[in-house]
């Protein structure tokens, strides 16, 4: 299989190009714009394969989409290309609004326009996964779970905009027919994650000996993917996955974010032990606004109906992410002197 993989050089799509040629043997063809999110280096591994190739454009180009589909002739797309910061969002909404409204458009019509161009058997194995977050779900209270048919409730830019690709996508199934599936998935972690996300800032502050920030009372919660198992779950997904359902991706791990830093930092405490405890470098900052309380995802329908399960739970999971910064400052080091990182402020996981 030949699959276009947008967004590719960033956490979870670099993730999912992995996947798809050391794993799979398959060839991704990674599209990204190399924002400030993309990061060539995530994808080392596979940069001399002859099954990676890499198109920097930005999706918002129809032309440069069009070019890219006729090019490499791929059989399916696994859409991950956002702005993806709910902090970044509030500050500045444009941004999200081009590359996550527009830019899904701009991949919807690119896709379908080739789509319609190829032979019948050709349609009939051609899938577009949109790949989407739990938060276009808004809040939940302290029970339940997000299901694929809660309603939709965003509460930032960035969820609402991601809420708009998601109604576009099934749009397009509902009215053109348009081989489409959609996923939500919950917070992701694991290798590869951009310092400034909490998970990696926690790891590399507390290395530093700088303050651990955590946002409010720490009590927020979250459900923890690890991210190789999320790469797993998309390729299922837009493999196996019925055209026109949604499919909710979670770990089932919910954790407080200060639940999160005590667990890294008693982690630290093993692998990379010092005079004193990790824990006394946190410290507590200034809620964001409009900072959701708790998301949960119910996977049942994806563990069920396609048979994919997490095969890491939280702490199996944040050990292997812990041990693989401590072995590849090569990789984080150059992106610790990034702005948002320096200023110690505590972003969205």
């Amino acid at each position: 299989m030949k699959i276009i993989v947008t967004g590719g050089a960033g956490f979870i799509g670099s993730a999912v190009c992995r996947h798809l040629v050391q794993d799979l043997g398959f060839t991704a063809i990674n599209v990204d714009k190399l924002t400030y999110a993309g990061n060539l280096s995530s994808l080392k591994e596979i940069e001399d394969s002859p099954n990676y190739h890499f198109e920097q454009l930005d999706i918002c180009d129809r032309a440069a989409l069009d070019a890219v589909f006729a090019k490499h002739q791929p059989d399916g797309v696994m859409h991950l290309a956002a702005e993806s910061h709910v902090d970044r969002s509030i500050t500045g909404a444009g941004e999200f609004i081009q590359t996550n409204i527009i830019g899904t458009f701009n991949m919807l019509e690119a896709a379908r326009a080739y789509w319609m161009g190829l032979d019948d058997t050709g349609k009939e194995k051609f899938r577009f996964l949109n790949v989407s977050t739990d938060e276009v779900y808004g809040s939940l209270g302290d029970e339940g779970l997000f299901e694929e048919t809660t309603p939709y409730d965003p509460s930032s830019p960035y969820s609402a905009s991601k809420a708009s690709a998601d109604h576009l996508a099934n749009a397009w199934f509902e009215t053109y027919k348009f081989p489409v599936v959609i996923s939500n998935c919950s917070n992701n972690y694991g290798p590869y994650h951009l310092p400034e996300k909490l998970i990696p800032l926690v790891i590399l502050n507390a290395l530093d000996g700088q303050p651990l920030p955590i946002y409010g009372d720490g009590s927020n919660v979250r459900d923890w993917l690890y991210v190789e198992d999320h790469a797993v779950a998309l390729f299922t997904i837009l493999t196996k996955g019925r055209l026109g359902q949604k499919y909710n991706v979670g770990g089932r791990n919910e954790r407080t974010n200060l639940e999160v830093v005590n667990r890294i930092c008693e982690t630290l405490d093993k692998l990379r032990p010092k005079d004193s405890a990790y824990a006394d470098q946190i410290t507590y900052v200034t809620d964001r606004p409009g900072h959701d309380a708790r998301y949960a995802i119910d996977a049942t329908k994806l563990e069920s109906e396609l048979g994919w399960k997490a095969k890491e739970n939280f702490e199996t999971g944040i050990e292997k992410t812990i041990q693989w910064y401590l072995d590849n400052e090569w990789w984080w080091a150059p992106l610790r002197g990034h702005a948002a990182v320096r200023k110690g402020v505590l972003k969205k996981g």
